[in-house]
Formats: structure tokens, sequence, C-alpha cells
């Protein structure tokens, strides 16, 4: 349910109503948008009369939603939400280009890399310390060192960290982790969804799951804002079809089709949706040009020697080109 406040309301006024929704044990979330201000009512609402609500002077209307995401719906929160991550705007105009390895191998390998995609314009650092692989004898990552390792890369570049969590007891590892990442293969693991929802409040970036349908990813976001942490960034990493020309196919309409459904940046992972060095630079462009609120990129400087991703990652040089392309398509477009 949400509830649309008169304009003109006072602040004592909506105040008053935010007390009288929490008496029913409902809690309630003041979105002020540009035109109007509206209340989203979080919890048990089959009991709240809406007729009751709307005879209040200080209210406008009542809408019920219908979607089962309520949090995650543009209903709640009418205007584009903007994430941020340790100084870097992700939404509601902001861009963020998080670039890096797919696994962090040594100290010189992570700062390296992360001077060099920080020239070539990115604004974040990813780079994996606990790996989900298909195979359990491939390259796990380096854990906890992994981490302290991209810690130091941190402090060299003053880049946010973006690296994914696996298993909620490393959560206190995380400490100096800008930005959590829950992968596709998670994204409906519900109890580590809960639990880093009440646990923290640092952005978490959301990966589409291999087969998920866009109500299944708002609802796997929706689990972490009900916990608590309403800051979500969705990324669409492309999904499972038939076709096996690209690693996956990526499903770019998903950008527009979740701007109208939802409040939150959605970002594009153009590396793990193709599965090929040469198909990042057009894709990344054409997430750009359709409106996506960011990028992630693996950038490798030795793809042919990666212990993971080498195909799908490019060199520096590939990814400063990239993003030479994708700065000119946003002037383009969007400045």
């Amino acid at each position: 349910m949400v509830i649309i406040v008169k304009h003109g309301a006072s602040d004592a006024q909506i105040e008053g109503l935010k007390a009288l929704l929490v008496s029913k044990n409902i809690q309630p979330h003041v979105s002020k948008g540009s035109l109007q201000t509206i209340i989203g009512c979080v919890g048990d609402v089959a009991d709240l009369d809406p007729g009751l609500i709307e005879a209040l002077d200080v209210v406008e209307s009542v809408q019920r939603i219908q979607e089962p995401y309520k949090a995650a719906n543009r209903k709640f929160h009418p205007d584009d939400s903007a994430i941020d991550c340790s100084g870097v705007k992700v939404g509601a105009g902001g861009f963020g280009v998080i670039a890096g390895p797919c696994s962090v191998e040594s100290e010189e390998q992570i700062v390296g890399i992360a001077k060099a995609v920080k020239a070539a314009g990115a604004n974040m650092l990813r780079g994996g310390a606990f790996k989900p692989r298909t195979s359990p004898y491939s390259f796990q990552g380096l854990g906890k060192v992994g981490l302290e390792m991209l810690s130091v890369a941190k402090k060299e570049t003053n880049l946010p960290i973006v690296t994914e969590l696996m298993d909620f007891a490393d959560i206190e590892l995380f400490n100096d982790v800008d930005v959590i990442q829950i992968g596709a293969r998670n994204m409906q693991n519900f109890n580590l969804l809960k639990e880093v929802g009440a646990y923290t409040k640092k952005p978490i970036l959301l990966k589409r799951g291999m087969s998920a349908t866009l109500q299944e990813l708002l609802m796997s976001a929706e689990y972490i804002m009900a916990s608590g942490n309403p800051n979500v960034i969705l990324c669409e990493r492309g999904i499972r079809t038939f076709e096996t020309a690209t690693r996956n196919t990526l499903d770019l309409a998903v950008v527009p089709v979740l701007k109208r459904l939802s409040h939150l940046p959605i970002v594009v992972d153009p590396s793990h949706a193709t599965g090929y060095s040469y198909l990042v630079d057009p894709v990344a462009v054409a997430a750009t040009a359709i409106g996506a609120d960011g990028l992630i990129i693996e950038v490798h400087n030795d793809p042919p020697r990666a212990k993971c991703d080498g195909v799908q990652s490019q060199t520096p040089a590939m990814f400063a080109k990239t993003m030479e392309k994708v700065r000119k398509t946003r002037e383009a477009l969007f400045q």
C-alpha cells in the first residue's frame, strides 16, 4: 500500500501519519519526489482500512500495490533511486563503471589493473576473492588474502571495492568492501539475502540468476530491502537459452522494463553476458545507449594466463577504448 500525501502537508502532519502507521505495526517509508510525497507501507496491511486512512486531512489518496514486490516497486518510490557507493553515485543520472579481474591473483596484479582501469575512467574496482565455480576442481579464489589485496589496491587508487559474498559466515571479512555482490547462483539464496539485508546498509549488487524472470529478480531485491537495507543495485548478466554462440543471452530490454517497474538502478555485465572479449565493447556501448545506470567489465593484464574467465576479459588497452566510446555515447544521448 502507498499513501499519497496532500500537496502542502506540513512535516508535523506527515510525522503524525507515520506515528499512526507505526502504532498499527506498519513500517512507513517516506519518499519526497519532485511532484509529490508518498508514504510506502511495509508490513501486513490486510487489516489497514484504506477508507479510514484516506479520510485523514493529510492524505490525498491510498493505492494498493498489486505486484508481490513492494519496496522495490516504482509505485512505492516514484523517482529513481541513487545508490551511494562510497562517493560514487549509481542511478538517477549517476553512472557506475566497475572494472577489474574475475579473480584476484596477486597484489601486483590487482594494484596494476586498478591503476589502469581508473586511468581509463572506471570509478569502482571489481575483483573476486571468493569464486563460485561450476567445477570443484577450478580455482576458487584466494579468500581472505584476496580481500586484503583488494584493500591494498583501494588504498593505492581510492577506488571503492566491489566483490562477491558467497557465505554469510565471511561477512566480517568484508569490512573494507564498499559494495557487496550477490552472484547469479545465489540470487535466490533467500537466507543469505535476508542475513545480508539485516546486517549491513552497504550497497548490494544483485545479479540476475541464470534462468530468473524479472519478477524473481525483483522479489530477491525485496528480500534484502524488507530486511532493512534499501541500497540495492540490480545487474543484468545474461540468461541461459538454447543459443550457444555466446556464453549467455543478454536481455538488454530488461533495462527499460526494469526502469518502468522499479526505482532501483540497473547495471549491465557485458563480460558474463557474452563470454568473449571482442563482444564486450559493442555490448557495453549498447547497454549505455539503452539507459543502463552502469557497467561491470572484466579486465585482466594477461587474459591468456588468467586463472578464470580469461576469454571474456578485456586488456587495459581494450578497456580504455571501450570507455572512450561509452563516454561519447553518454555525452551524445544523456548530457
